[in-house]
């Protein structure tokens, strides 16, 4: 499973006493550290020490950490992997055994049944897998850890404010190597700011409370900007002669103009309104075709990784009746070293592509497509040989 499902929300949450709070050295010190501030902010030396009785560093969540290789997976290889037909059928089950309670939150907050089904398919399985790393071990270890203590240190200190009023238990509170917790995946903080008792038992419980789990995620969704009754995405077949250098999410057009383009959707009516659209294309001019909306962009505050993004928000649509997308005939994607010396060779040129990772993520994409631009290929943001032997 992917993590970090709310690093975009978190990372503007934190405080300026997180933010420039010191990671690293003995984790004991550490530890204490983060003790004097939680007491400057007014918790009890009582609590603290019930709270962090049992902590330790655990060496197995930064080796996970390091090792996210699902990030290299194309859209199409990551999509078709876990859009399986057991959590399509699985996702029918859940939808038949709580559709009032999927339709509440579609009425309270504007999120469809299809958004909220495909969060729980890929984050747990509909609840099956949550993990069972020790959450508080989790975040300490990875506040800890110098690489993003800004993201991990206010998920610690939230913590500690679930423990006092008896959400949080931090001998046996588990969940995923990166400390979300829950159905569908929350961390700590996130559960602390928009946490809903959506049973109405007193608690909010995203483990073992679906009502709970779906109401805090409708909450957290509409908190980002989501829009009740608005598409996120729509898949669309392309005319031949479109001009791709207006593909990509950094464009947008009307609808209307797309339409009128010649861009139609593959089944019905483009939707009616004042709505724009980016055209997205996860491989390129030959691979599936989509119109992303302002819904989809919310995903990437839900989660950075593109491949992710545009799985779940396109697993959503099959979810809510949509047929499998079209693969195409794709240019075949670069290999991992391959992808490496192109970000490379795009940074010796000037661009930013972010690490040299071999991801395909948004500024990788970004110099491509600028840099097909100016060498005169069809600029669709796809990394391809040939434009790898044009910058070598």
């Amino acid at each position: 499973m992917l993590r970090f499902l709310f690093a975009g929300l978190a990372a503007f949450q934190f405080s300026s006493a997180a933010a420039d709070a010191p990671c690293g050295g003995d984790f004991d010190a550490f530890v204490d550290e983060v003790k004097r501030e939680a007491l400057a902010s007014g918790h009890s030396r009582q609590t603290l020490d019930a709270f962090f009785a049992g902590v330790r560093h655990d060496p197995e969540v930064i080796r996970r950490d390091n090792r996210q290789g699902i990030f290299k997976k194309t859209f199409i290889e990551f999509s078709k992997l876990v859009m399986s037909e057991h959590r399509i059928i699985k996702g029918k089950e859940f939808r038949e055994k709580h559709g009032e309670l999927l339709a509440s939150v579609e009425r309270r907050f504007g999120v469809p049944p299809g958004v909220m089904l495909s969060f729980l398919a890929l984050e747990t399985d509909y609840g099956v897998v949550q993990g069972d790393f020790n959450t508080l071990d989790s975040i300490a270890t990875l506040a800890h850890d110098c690489r993003r203590p800004e993201l991990f240190r206010p998920h610690l200190l939230a913590a500690i404010s679930l423990f006092e009023r008896g959400d949080f238990d931090p001998n046996t509170t588990a969940g995923a190597w990166a400390g979300e917790i829950g159905m569908i995946q929350m961390l700590p903080e996130d559960i602390l700011l928009h946490g809903i008792d959506g049973d109405g038992d007193g608690r909010v419980d995203l483990k073992n409370s679906p009502a709970d789990a779906l109401m805090t995620a409708g909450n957290v969704l509409q908190g980002l900007g989501w829009r009740g009754g608005e598409p996120w995405l729509v898949e669309v077949v392309l005319p031949p002669d479109l001009d791709w250098r207006q593909t990509g999410l950094n464009f947008r057009k009307p609808v209307s103009e797309w339409s009128r383009l010649g861009v139609k959707a593959r089944v019905g009516d483009l939707p009616k309104g004042q709505l724009d659209a980016s055209i997205l294309l996860p491989h390129g001019r030959r691979g599936p075709a989509f119109l992303a909306f302002d819904n989809f962009r919310i995903y990437f505050e839900w989660n950075k990784s593109f491949v992710y993004v545009t799985t779940s928000a396109f697993f959503a649509t099959l979810l809510d009746g949509a047929p499998m997308y079209l693969d195409g005939d794709p240019t075949p994607p670069l290999s991992d070293a391959e992808l490496k010396e192109l970000q490379r060779l795009l940074e010796r040129a000037g661009y930013d592509v972010g690490p040299i990772d071999g991801i395909v993520g948004a500024k990788t994409r970004a110099a491509v497509q600028q840099e097909q631009i100016v060498k005169g290929f069809p600029a669709d943001a796809w990394p391809t040989m040939e434009l790898l032997r044009s910058l070598r």
